[in-house]
Formats: structure tokens, sequence, C-alpha cells
């Protein structure tokens, strides 16, 4: 679970019903008109600007800015580091029955097992790097233009409400409700774009990142055990992915 998205979304969520109460009936801020304007508006958009697959995946995706479960990189080069004594000392088969909980670096495992030269290696394993990040970034491309659209689809409703206000000057009973629809829809639009849909983009864009930086490494462990490289060459190597304060070596 990553505290700081959940935290970060709901306490500005939070803080905005707050705001809200304290300022006077909570049903005042409530329009169906705004709703439907802003919220089912802005996903016909989002979704005509892409595809219905990948709309739909965008959804599962967005979880991950929630949820993630990665290795830590330090933990993840002290088990390649073993994994490497172990296939110096006992040759690549005797990694064919070792429980690795990463599923990236088991596949790079059983592929070394296999017997498949280092091309094919690096080919596999890149292409399935490149397809794991695109997933995370059609993800954040789509939250992104989510954050884009709802202030937009906010300002149509505010100009929706002024026609229909300035339509009706005559009506006082009328200029009310109006009024009501041209300012919450540039509320709803804020609040969507800004609260969550631009979040949740950027945090999938660090998910994106942080992916394809272990993946890199894993790549790069797996190219130098399978050419017999020494454990502690490797793990030097490997530890440059680290910020600097964390690069001290770790015994074999």
């Amino acid at each position: 679970m990553d505290i700081a998205t959940l935290i970060g979304i709901v306490g500005a969520m939070a803080l905005v019903v707050a705001a809200i109460i304290m300022g006077g009936d909570p049903g005042t801020f409530i329009n169906p008109e705004s709703i439907v304007i802003v919220c089912a508006g802005s996903l016909f958009v989002v979704l005509a600007k892409f595809g219905v697959k990948q709309f739909a995946s965008a959804v599962k995706v967005a979880a991950k800015a929630f949820v993630f479960k990665m290795q830590p990189p330090q933990d993840m080069i002290d088990e390649i580091v073993e994994i490497a004594d172990e296939a110096r000392k006992g040759g690549l088969l005797s990694l064919e029955n070792r429980d690795i909980e990463n599923e990236f670096l088991q596949k790079g495992i059983q592929l070394l097992v296999d017997g498949h030269e280092p091309e094919v290696v690096k080919s596999i394993m890149m292409k399935d790097k490149i397809l794991a990040e695109e997933r995370h970034l059609w993800g954040s491309k789509i939250f992104s233009s989510l954050g884009d659209v709802a202030p937009a689809m906010g300002m149509i409703g505010t100009l929706i409400g002024l026609v229909a206000m300035l339509a009706n000057m005559e009506d006082p009973k009328a200029i009310g409700p109006a009024m009501a629809v041209a300012l919450l829809t540039t509320l709803y639009g804020a609040i969507i774009a800004n609260v969550i849909a631009n979040p949740i983009a950027d945090k999938l864009k660090l998910r994106a990142l942080e992916e394809r930086t272990l993946k890199a490494l894993i790549i790069d462990a797996l190219l130098a055990i399978q050419a017999g490289q020494n454990p502690r060459v490797i793990d030097t190597l490997l530890r440059n992915y680290l910020p600097e304060k964390h690069r001290e070596s770790s015994e074999v």
C-alpha cells in the first residue's frame, strides 16, 4: 500500500469537504446537473480520445498508484549476488529449482537455465521491460488527459449556466440555480483534475520509472551471471543503480 498517495488524495478531499461544511450548508455544493456535465462529460471525452480497451486497462493500472509491491533495489541486488555465487559454484542448472519472488527475475533465470544465447535473453527481457513500461505510461496519459478535460468540461458547464442565467434575467428565481450550475461545474472540474487525476497520473509515471530502473538492473545482472562474472564484480556493477549513499558493497 502506497500510504503517500492515499494520505495525499484523502487528505486533500477532506480539506475541501471541511471547508464546504464550515462555509454553510453542504447541500448547496451538490448539483446533479453539474456532476453530469463534468464527471460523465469528462469520461466520455477521454473515452473518445483513446480506446475502450485502453480506457478499461487504465482503471486497472491506476490501482498501482495505491497498491504497488516492488522489492527494494538493495534487497534485489543482495539476492542477485547470492544467485550469481550459486551459479558460479554449481553452474546455471543449479538455479533451476531456486525459489525467486520477482517474476521478471524468475523469467530471466529460466532463460539462462534453458541455455539461450545472451542476445536472445537480452531481446526477450528488453521486450518484456518495454511493454510493461508502456502499460504504465498509457495509464498515466489517460489520467493526464482526464486532468486536462475535467476543467474544460467545468468551463463548458460554467458557460451553460451563464447562458441560462442571462436568458432568464426577468425571472429572479431562475438566476440562482443557473449561477449554481455555472460555479459548481468549475469547482468539480478543478477537484477532479488537481486532487484525483493529475496526482494519479504523476504517480503512475513514477511507478514506470521505478520499474524500468529495476528491470534494467535485472537485465544487466542476468547477462553478467550468464557471462560467469565474479559475484563481487556483479555487486559493484549493480550498485551503480542505487543512490550514491547506498552504494557500499555487501559481503558475498
